[in-house]
């Protein structure tokens, strides 16, 4: 079962995922997307590493989620934070030519790479976190908006294909598709 999670900055959906995997058994595997950066990521990293159980498996991974994951072995559950910081983490790697020339490449890159991310997780337990973008104000420069238009298009194309999509506001998760959790 693939499970989507999405809300806003500081809405509690990592919080949220990380309760619907710890329901889902004993070994989850955590894959983190985060690059600590700058000391305020380094913090951000560190609130989620210290509120994971210590038996989660971990797997940090900020370009190939699909090989990490297979090459991560047996688990009950696989708990990918996040989605966005992924796709942030791409246009992070174009250059300002690449961006400034892009004519939807980029987003039809991310779209297979998405796809085989949700073949590798296909009958298999798991949750994934994203940002919603949907939410906002277009924003003014070309690499914000290559990020927010491609991330919409990932978190549509996983909410098409998962069996469940959560949207948490203020902390409250809200089921938008699926059963229960």
């Amino acid at each position: 079962m693939i499970r989507l999670v999405t809300g806003g900055v500081r809405s509690g959906k990592s919080q949220f995922a990380e309760e619907i995997a710890q329901r889902a058994g004993e070994k989850v595997l955590y894959v983190a997307t985060g690059v600590p950066g700058d000391e305020k990521m380094q913090e951000r990293i560190a609130r989620h590493r210290d509120r994971r159980p210590k038996s989660w498996g971990l797997v940090e991974e900020e370009w190939d989620l699909e090989v990490a994951i297979t090459r991560s072995g047996e688990w009950d559950a696989c708990l990918i934070d996040d989605l966005g910081v992924w796709t942030a983490n791409h246009v992070m790697r174009l250059s300002e030519e690449a961006i400034q020339e892009d004519q939807g490449g980029f987003e039809a890159q991310m779209a297979e790479k998405t796809d085989r991310l949700l073949d590798v997780l296909q009958d298999r337990e798991a949750i994934l976190v994203t940002a919603e973008t949907g939410l906002g104000g277009v924003v003014m420069s070309r690499m914000g908006r290559l990020f927010q238009d491609t991330l919409g298009t990932v978190n549509q194309q996983v909410a098409k294909k998962a069996d469940e999509v959560w949207l948490v506001v203020c902390g409250i998760p809200y089921r938008i598709k699926g059963g229960d959790a």
